[in-house]
């Protein structure tokens, strides 16, 4: 809706350009022209919505003609009613209605290119590729990481350092598996437990964590792999380890009408500043998001400074609830 509505204006803006003078002129020309096309385009766009299941069963051909005779029947309409109630006397008659409608229709069949072409960029022999890439970059660095976690304890304590081989083991076998499908929430919470109690050995009463799920959080629901297990290496070896004192770290998943909220809190040594070595996994979840829900998914970082000096730094996922098409 939001590609289709700035699509629809720029449209707009380069019609008023092309019929202007000077730029004020082109500005009035864009306002008026607004004054019809806005209404219009909420129209359409709420037809679009009412209608969208039933246009995606038929044929893709049966429902971009559909979408292009309801533009110019919805244009026709309005230009109709338009002139009616208030240019009473700039009505134009019938070649002005069927003008409005050739025009509307021209508009829709220029959004309808631009998503044809952009599915043909997005397709998904290209997103698998590219969410391979992606997996491929974060698995070593995963496993870098707690290869030196468990490296670390095999002299201190070799029993404890024996325990954080077999998680660790267990561990490389959900690495293995391919990280192109979406996997259950359940899973990934799973994953994340193993990677915490690993480092629970490492770091013993330096590390603790609080975990706050929702009673009516979806487990079930299918979200991409290794999403929530960078953020929390981020808050451990970016925040927990450098300070040296005890930390805490707060996980918390809840609903929020049709969506899952994902907030992780983790304190850190700096101010407004993102920790250091932070930026490839946030990243590259960022882009993972992007091929998996567009502008569905969210995910937005914050450092912030506590009354009592301490800092936080925060990182908030937002993901849609519901079935994904692999």
């Amino acid at each position: 809706m939001l590609r289709i509505l700035l699509g629809v204006n720029l449209l707009a803006l380069a019609a008023a350009l092309v019929q202007s003078q000077g730029v004020q002129d082109s500005l009035q020309h864009f306002i008026d022209m607004a004054a019809w096309v806005q209404p219009l385009l909420l129209f359409n766009l709420a037809l679009l919505a009412v209608l969208g299941n039933s246009l995606q069963r038929a044929p893709a051909w049966i429902g971009r003609t559909l979408v292009l005779l309801l533009a110019a029947a919805s244009a026709i309409v309005l230009s109709a009613l338009w002139s009616h109630l208030i240019f009473a006397d700039a009505g134009g008659g019938g070649q002005a209605l069927l003008r409005a409608g050739l025009l509307a229709a021209l508009a829709a069949g220029l959004m309808l290119a631009y998503f044809a072409l952009r599915a043909g960029a997005l397709s998904p022999a290209l997103v698998e590729a590219r969410l391979q890439a992606l997996s491929a970059r974060i698995r070593p660095h995963f496993l870098f990481n707690s290869l030196n976690a468990v490296l670390s304890l095999i002299r201190a304590d070799p029993r404890r350092a024996e325990t954080a081989l077999e998680e660790l083991a267990d561990l490389f076998r959900v690495l293995m598996r391919d990280h192109r499908e979406l996997v259950p929430l359940a899973d990934e919470l799973a994953l994340c437990r193993q990677y915490l109690a690993l480092e629970k050995l490492r770091l013993a009463e330096r590390l603790h964590v609080e975990w706050d799920l929702a009673p009516d959080l979806p487990l079930h629901l299918k979200v991409p792999p290794l999403m929530v297990q960078p953020l929390l290496e981020n808050a451990v070896y970016h925040g927990i380890e450098p300070l040296g004192d005890p930390g805490t770290i707060r996980i918390r998943l809840a609903r929020r009408a049709d969506a899952l909220q994902l907030d992780i809190v983790n304190p850190c040594a700096g101010g407004d500043e993102k920790p250091r070595g932070s930026h490839m996994a946030l990243d590259n979840i960022r882009e993972r998001l992007a091929l998996y829900y567009d502008l569905e998914a969210r995910l937005d970082t914050d450092a912030v400074a506590l009354g009592d000096g301490r800092h936080e730094y925060r990182v908030r996922i937002l993901l849609p609830c519901r079935a994904q098409r692999q």
